[in-house]
């Protein structure tokens, strides 16, 4: 159709725009002349027909178009039109050429005249398929707004609603037609609705559509706020002139309350998850206090803190605080010592403040700042207090005025103890708390208080296990005849277990010395005691004056006794299973006998690192010592090493830790500790002191033994070594050979007393003995007199009888000397006795009563 416009001259005529109806019905037309011939035939008739004018004009068109079965009533129907009646109806076609139908016109058969008077008609033509096509295309758009259960909107192209659906009307008021006219804004706040208004105008200007757009409102008369997903795209006329756009709104607010659920879910179980990597990896009570923070905050709340007893903090047995299923706290609850131990805060530096009960509720917000390692206590009433004595969450608001909007207030249980308080909280303009923001708010102070009673617990451990290790420990720098020692042992530190490292310097008989190291692999209290026990058997060891490698043995079986099967009754109920075998421990030892008289020492190893020797004025080296099986492993006898050791040279004995952590392989620290001796001439305690600071000592990843000796021989003017005859003038021989050696030495009082003892001790090696004897005189810090001789059989101390001769001897020598004893050596045996200086501590002469008591 075409459109009209006013102008100055009147009236102007313009041509109908593109996507006119007449676009969508294509109208083709034709006229009939008096002989029911086609006259005129339209281009739109050339459209619809596929028939040209040239080929239309002149024919008939009943006989041209119809179907063959149709043209009798064809013919008769253009003679009634022709006779002027008018005539409307649906008429089939068919392509000339073809029989069949090709399509249904409807048409519309007016009566005309020539301009001689003669009846003609006019035939307007419309294809009933275009019809349809409309038909179909209303139905749909009748569909779309009229039953779609979403609101849809028709914007024009000045962006007023031109068309809204019932479901808009529904939700906004009205009836659909109300909604006529109106823009965004009568709907919207003005920032969403400046949102939505560029984006109609955008889409509009593009054609690019928008999807998911969402808007956030309130509909009238409503409070709660909305969620609207909104989609808009371009609608075209026929011709593909942009008309306006098209909105179609879906309310997704249970969609949002969902995701936000489910994303605060996700947030709640990454913060467990986080927490559960985080919180608890070292074994202190601070930094474990510390790791919950870094996880709450800013993940979880804005400001937190925790609150731990100081009963817990010094060692106490166990924190004042027992919650039990009456959910009662147990003595001074609410009212005990607690100490600040750690606070963050992601929006402020400022402390939390005290439970004053100031503010609503009694907030824990109250005039005065907690710092962090403060002592303080909660007054009894405040919620604070009340969450320590019952054990439960209390959710306490804000001050007015005050920075926190609100505050979890978690008590830290663990095992059904309390053990401190934990505190959340959220400034204004956060989201507040809810019922899933306090279960993981108990879930995280519960991790967390776990990890600090088992802190606790370990840390009590650790402490009993270092006081064990160190009391089995030889006191000070010990002391040892032609040896000057040190000696240095560093504890892990106490974020690691105590470990079995030990060290041990035992006098052995003929001014002899065992040096001993070793290391119980493992843990902990029970790797302490296994050590103390291991330690326990080599001294017993020493004494019965074993070779090295059988004193090994010894412990390679005590060892392996330390893992027996335990709990005999539990394994006879439980058959099927067996006996349940304890921890099985190992260890590794370096076992050493000095000999100051020869300066040579001999070494067994037991799994150990090799001993270092330095002679003066050489390297310093590994001594090649057969490492061996650990002990508690079994099956393999041990080697034994001879070294002769010069005059003033170095011997260390030391466990891994002093040349093995995880940043030095073991390699670079036995290089690094061998470059540490180079200057053995100093001090020894400047060598070992040199050698901890040169060192990675401070790693605290295990424990560190050093035992360090200097060698220093019996000079020859205090020995005194004689062989003598089996023969029994060889007792007086010995009385002057010992008198004439304590003249020497100007030990005059003790003359007597050894004349006496090496007397009976070389008759009984007359007596009992076999092949040469051999007398020993050494002089150091005491005297000590040896006899050796080649019999096997040792002397054994009895009782005699009143009417025995003999059997008396052993038990003189037992009286006057301050210690006695035999041992097996490689050609027979030694006994010898030890007797106190005369300017020491001398032995007390035996009494009438003791000497009588013997006959």
């Amino acid at each position: 159709m075409s459109e009209i416009s006013e102008t100055a001259s009147g009236v102007v005529w313009q041509s109908s725009p593109p996507g006119s109806i007449y676009d969508y019905i294509r109208v083709a037309s034709f006229s009939i002349g008096p002989d029911g011939l086609v006259e005129q035939w339209s281009r739109r008739a050339v459209d619809l027909f596929g028939v040209t004018a040239d080929e239309a004009r002149g024919k008939d068109p009943v006989e041209a178009f119809m179907p063959a079965d149709l043209r009798e009533r064809g013919h008769r129907r253009v003679k009634e039109i022709l006779d002027g009646k008018e005539w409307t109806g649906l008429v089939p076609f068919r392509v000339p050429g073809e029989e069949r139908a090709h399509g249904i016109a409807e048409m519309y058969v007016m009566p005309s005249e020539t301009q001689s008077g003669e009846r003609a008609a006019l035939c307007i033509v419309v294809d009933v398929r275009a019809l349809r096509r409309i038909e179909t295309d209303l139905a749909a758009s009748q569909a779309i707004f009229g039953q779609s259960p979403f609101g849809f909107l028709l914007f024009g192209t000045d962006l007023t609603v031109k068309r809204a659906n019932q479901r808009f009307a529904t939700v906004f008021g009205g009836s659909a037609d109300d909604h006529r006219g109106r823009t965004v804004h009568d709907y919207l706040a003005r920032s969403e609705a400046d949102r939505m208004t560029a984006a109609l105008r955008r889409v509009l200007e593009t054609g690019e559509s928008v999807t998911d757009l969402q808007i956030v409102g309130a509909a009238p008369g409503a409070r709660d706020r909305r969620h609207w997903s909104i989609n808009l795209y371009r609608v075209h006329s026929g011709s593909g002139r942009p008309v306006g756009v098209a909105g179609l709104g879906i309310d997704v607010t249970r969609r949002h309350n969902a995701a936000r659920e489910a994303a605060s879910a996700r947030r709640n179980l990454a913060l467990l998850n986080e927490a559960g990597a985080r919180i608890g990896n070292s074994l202190d009570l601070e930094a474990t206090a510390r790791e919950l923070l870094d996880v709450a905050v800013p993940g979880f709340c804005d400001l937190a803190s925790v609150d731990l007893y100081q009963g817990l903090l010094t060692g106490d047995e166990a924190p004042p605080g027992r919650w039990g299923s009456s959910h009662d706290v147990g003595y001074g609850a609410g009212s005990a010592e607690l100490r600040r131990v750690a606070f963050a805060s992601a929006v402020s530096d400022t402390p939390l403040r005290t439970d004053e009960g100031h503010g609503p509720g009694g907030g824990c917000c109250g005039p005065v700042p907690i710092e962090v390692g403060a002592v303080h206590r909660y007054p009894f009433n405040s919620p604070c207090a009340g969450a320590l004595r019952t054990g439960r969450i209390r959710t306490v608001p804000g001050a007015e005025g005050e920075l926190v909007q609100s505050t979890l207030v978690v008590p830290m249980v663990a095992h059904d103890t309390v053990v401190g308080l934990v505190q959340f909280s959220r400034t204004k303009g956060s989201e507040p708390f809810g019922e899933r923001d306090r279960a993981l708010a108990v879930e995280l102070a519960a991790r967390a208080a776990v990890c600090i009673d088992n802190a606790r617990l370990y840390r009590r451990e650790h402490e009993r296990a270092l006081i064990l290790q160190r009391s089995l420990l030889p006191p000070g720098d010990p002391e040892a005849a032609g040896l000057d020692i040190a000696c240095r042992y560093l504890p892990g530190t106490a974020a690691t277990e105590v470990g079995g490292d030990w060290f041990d310097v035992i006098e052995l008989p003929g001014h002899r010395t065992a040096l001993v190291i070793g290391d119980v692999m493992g843990r902990g209290l029970r790797a302490a005691v296994a050590m103390g026990e291991l330690r326990t058997a080599v001294r017993t060891l020493a004494q019965l004056d074993l070779e090295p490698a059988e004193v090994l043995s010894h412990l390679d079986e005590i060892a392996r006794g330390l893992g027996a099967p335990i709990g005999t009754q539990q394994s006879r109920t439980h058959k099927s299973r067996g006996p349940e075998l304890s921890e099985v421990y190992l260890a590794t030892c370096v076992y050493a006998v000095y000999d100051p008289v020869t300066r040579r020492c001999t070494f067994a190893n037991a799994g150990h690192l090799p001993p270092v020797l330095v002679e003066p004025g050489e390297e310093a080296l590994l001594l090649d010592v057969p490492p061996g099986m650990p002990l508690g492993v079994g099956g393999e006898p041990f080697e034994e090493v001879e070294v002769e050791l010069p005059e003033g040279a170095l011997l260390a004995l030391y466990t891994d830790g002093l040349v093995e952590s995880r940043d030095h392989p073991l390699d670079e620290g036995l290089s690094a500790f061998r470059r540490a001796l180079t200057d053995p001439a100093r001090p020894l305690e400047d060598v070992c002191d040199r050698v901890l600071t040169s060192l990675d000592t401070g790693h605290g990843e295990d424990d560190i033994a050093l035992l360090m000796a200097r060698i220093q021989g019996l000079p020859i003017e205090a020995v005194g070594d004689w062989r003598l005859p089996r023969e029994p003038r060889s007792v007086g021989r010995a009385r002057e050979l010992a008198r004439a050696q304590l003249k020497g030495w100007d030990l005059e009082p003790l003359i007597d007393t050894v004349e006496l003892l090496v007397s009976e001790l070389v008759t009984n090696a007359l007596r009992y003995g076999e092949g040469e004897i051999r007398l020993r005189l050494l002089r150091d810090r005491t005297l000590v007199c040896e006899v050796w001789d080649a019999g096997l059989v040792q002397p054994r101390r009895r009782r005699a009888r009143d009417t025995d001769e003999g059997g008396r001897g052993l038990q003189l020598v037992g009286l006057l000397s301050s210690s006695w004893g035999s041992r097996r050596t490689p050609r027979g045996k030694t006994v010898w006795f030890e007797l106190a200086l005369p300017d020491g501590e001398g032995t007390a002469e035996p009494t009438v009563e003791q000497l009588l008591s013997m006959f």
